[in-house]
């Protein structure tokens, strides 16, 4: 199963509405065990992991035993439900991790494996397994996608310094693994402040996984993104979103749309007059996002803490020191262990990464 959770993480963050899902097809002969097919998630979501490991196990799947990170899905579309597809190749025994909340399995698939006389083994490795479909099971849980919020820290806790655009805080080795943490959400978010300050491109940089950059999200509700910034030039090549009121500039609109520019209406909080980021999260759900990496600045992580919307922190901590005059943090390392679980730490070159969850009642 551990093997099986590691080959699902291969399609995180590019199957769509669908989790990344991985099974294994193995079987034992009497020499051992031994993977006898393999399947993962598709790109875009179809088909299924359990079709794709039978396909390459063929006659080796009867009597076999399937390794599944989450439970079969028991519901009819255009092709069958995986759990009968299992039954009709001759599985043996399924072993499943998580626990599927979609309503339409929730329990079906293993009712469907049971009733065909296979041998069904559920809940291994479970916590494990729902850690690679954590946004997906947050969309079910929290009808919102999940969303992680970034943040570099110099070493005395500011972001960066107001009016300077980017200031380097962390090392190539962690800006690599940023870059990595891409690749595996739905979207990456933005205030606009960041974008008029920084031009960021917000992308995936990484040799071989340029194609693999998630939608650009700005929140702007007043359309002040010009269209020579980096995220409307290339709007074309990476999917970008800008969050906006209703009311604002139509000219504005219309010569980002003719960059290729995409749009979500938001609704206004009444305490702030900012965007109303739980309605906003309500409709990326609905447009099939279950991740969203926020990657700043300090506004509009406050304003995701603020509102308790932030299910994942990653800390960031480099060696430079930015002195009084830089951008203070929302957050720092201590207050994270006083409000999050500290789930992992590491090490990359000189700088600290920590990684916290919510602390669930």
């Amino acid at each position: 199963m551990a093997a099986a959770i590691r080959y699902a993480m291969r399609n995180v963050g590019q199957t769509a509405t669908n989790p990344s899902v991985a099974t294994l097809i193995v079987r034992d002969d009497g020499d051992g065990p031994r993977i006898v097919g393999r399947g993962v998630t598709a790109v875009g979501g179809r088909p299924h992991a359990e079709p794709v490991a039978l396909a390459e196990a063929g006659a080796l799947a009867k009597g076999a035993t399937a390794y599944v990170t989450l439970e079969p899905c028991a519901h009819h579309g255009r092709t069958p439900p995986c759990a009968a597809a299992l039954v009709d190749a001759g599985i043996a025994r399924v072993v499943s991790a998580a626990a599927d909340p979609d309503s339409r399995v929730d329990g079906k698939g293993h009712a469907i494996l049971a009733a065909a006389g296979l041998a069904v083994t559920s809940r291994l490795m479970a916590d494990e397994a729902a850690e690679t479909i954590s946004g997906y099971l947050n969309r079910h849980r929290r009808k919102r996608p999940e969303v992680t919020l970034k943040l570099a820290l110099s070493a005395d806790g500011k972001l960066g310094l107001k009016g300077q655009g980017q200031v380097k805080i962390t090392g190539p080795i962690t800006n690599a693994q940023t870059h990595l943490a891409r690749t595996r959400h739905d979207a990456i978010l933005v205030g606009a402040g960041t974008v008029l300050e920084d031009d960021p491109r917000l992308d995936c940089r990484l040799p071989g996984l340029a194609d693999r950059s998630p939608t650009r999200i700005v929140l702007d509700p007043r359309l002040r993104t010009p269209a020579e910034m980096s995220v409307v030039r290339t709007a074309r090549e990476t999917p970008t979103l800008i969050a906006s009121f209703a009311d604002a500039d139509p000219n504005k609109r219309a010569a980002l749309a003719a960059a290729g520019v995409g749009f979500v209406a938001c609704e206004a909080d009444p305490q702030t007059g900012r965007i109303a980021l739980p309605e906003l999260l309500e409709d990326l759900a609905a447009r099939g996002m279950a991740s969203v990496l926020v990657e700043g600045g300090a506004e509009t992580a406050a304003a995701f803490l603020d509102e308790d919307l932030v299910d994942r922190l990653v800390l960031l901590r480099g060696e430079a020191v930015i002195g009084e005059d830089g951008i203070a943090s929302p957050i720092d390392i201590a207050a994270a262990r006083r409000r999050f679980q500290l789930v992992r730490q590491y090490r990359f070159g000189a700088d600290h990464a920590f990684e916290f969850a919510r602390r669930e009642s």
